[in-house]
């Protein structure tokens, strides 16, 4: 049994895939010991759906002024450090930002509790920030506190997610265990039949009307009208919309604006804020898709209840990893250290 600790632990994506880890063996499991955040809301969500037994163990604290004395031994660490700075909708400010730096207290908490493994996620414009050196510098730290690492860029819609996310993933099993224990990065192969489609995450089964973070959004009568001349996978910008419709935008025309789901691929990525036109757009109906709609694609159960306003939601669940997409490396992890082959592929990020 692995005790797990998590710092920026967002509203439960990681914990979930964690602890719903199975590989036929109750020895080789995952249980949460605690966890941190800097968001109230995203806290009392971890709570409510993680450890509802145990809520003390989440703690709500800036990392930057977090005693971590008080925490209890671990033997998994999980860090999904902010990735504000390094991601590409952002503005790269990636070691120069504020967020930036925030990876160190992972190291911190790598130093300090010396944990058998850990993962670290972020984005994948991790590997480009500040001209490639800020990654050079993570996985230098990261190794120089007793870890053989495993870097790789997951593409979460070839593991059966229904959405086009990519992140990077960093797997660490202390040195000493590294001599008997090998990671390898599960095979996409396994999933390659999964219906991963958006509009079977979103109607198979259908979404109770009563359930959880499922309101809908108001829209205004211009963007319905805008959205009636958009078809599935096209943005405001490769439509045909009459000039009145038009977004006069100058610069950089992001191409998720006003972009409407193809009912027949993955989502495209699901963000945790941005302004007018960032929703994500139902395929058939003008309109924005609701939190629980956005959760789907996430793979959060319906049952999994965010806490906090609608727009917190759509922030926790923007932020979120995938649940199953964190499972699947997960159990990959658990069978590393039990010694139970699984099919591999050579990671895709070289030291």
């Amino acid at each position: 049994m692995y005790r797990l600790g998590e710092l920026f632990c967002g509203p439960g994506g990681i914990a979930w895939g964690a602890t719903h880890a199975d590989i036929g063996d109750s020895e080789f499991r995952i249980v949460h010991q605690w966890a941190n955040d800097y968001d109230a809301s995203t806290c009392e969500t971890y709570r409510h759906n993680i450890c509802p037994d145990a809520p003390q163990t989440v703690y709500h604290e800036d990392i930057r002024k977090f005693d971590m004395d008080k925490l209890a031994p671990i033997d998994a660490l999980a860090f999904g450090f902010p990735c504000n700075d390094y991601s590409v909708v952002g503005e790269q400010k990636g070691m120069d930002g504020v967020y930036g730096p925030l990876y160190s207290y992972g190291v911190k908490a790598l130093k300090k509790f010396q944990p058998q493994w850990f993962l670290a996620e972020n984005v994948g414009g991790l590997r480009n920030a500040n001209e490639g050196k800020a990654f050079t510098k993570i996985l230098s730290e990261l190794r120089k506190s007793g870890y053989t690492i495993t870097p790789h860029l997951y593409k979460f819609e070839e593991y059966g997610i229904p959405q086009a996310r990519h992140r990077l993933i960093i797997v660490g099993i202390r040195d000493d265990i590294a001599k008997k224990v090998t990671y390898r990065v599960p095979s996409t192969e396994p999933y390659k039949d999964i219906d991963n489609t958006c509009r079977t995450a979103i109607e198979v089964p259908p979404i109770p009307a009563d359930a959880f973070n499922n309101e809908a959004t108001r829209q205004a009568q211009t963007v319905i009208d805008r959205l009636n001349h958009i078809l599935p996978g096209q943005n405001a910008f490769t439509a045909d919309l009459p000039e009145e419709l038009q977004l006069n935008i100058k610069g950089a025309r992001i191409s998720q604006i006003y972009k409407r789901l193809d009912p027949d691929k993955p989502a495209y990525t699901v963000t945790g804020s941005g302004g007018g036109g960032t929703h994500i757009y139902h395929w058939a109906e003008p309109r924005a898709l609701t939190n629980r709609e956005r959760a789907r694609l996430q793979t959060f159960e319906d049952t999994f209840e965010f806490k906090g306003n609608k727009e917190s939601v759509r922030k926790q669940i923007g932020m979120a990893v995938p649940c199953r997409g964190a499972q699947i490396i997960f159990e990959a992890i658990l069978r590393s250290f039990a010694k139970i082959d699984y099919p591999s592929i050579d990671a895709n990020i070289d030291e």
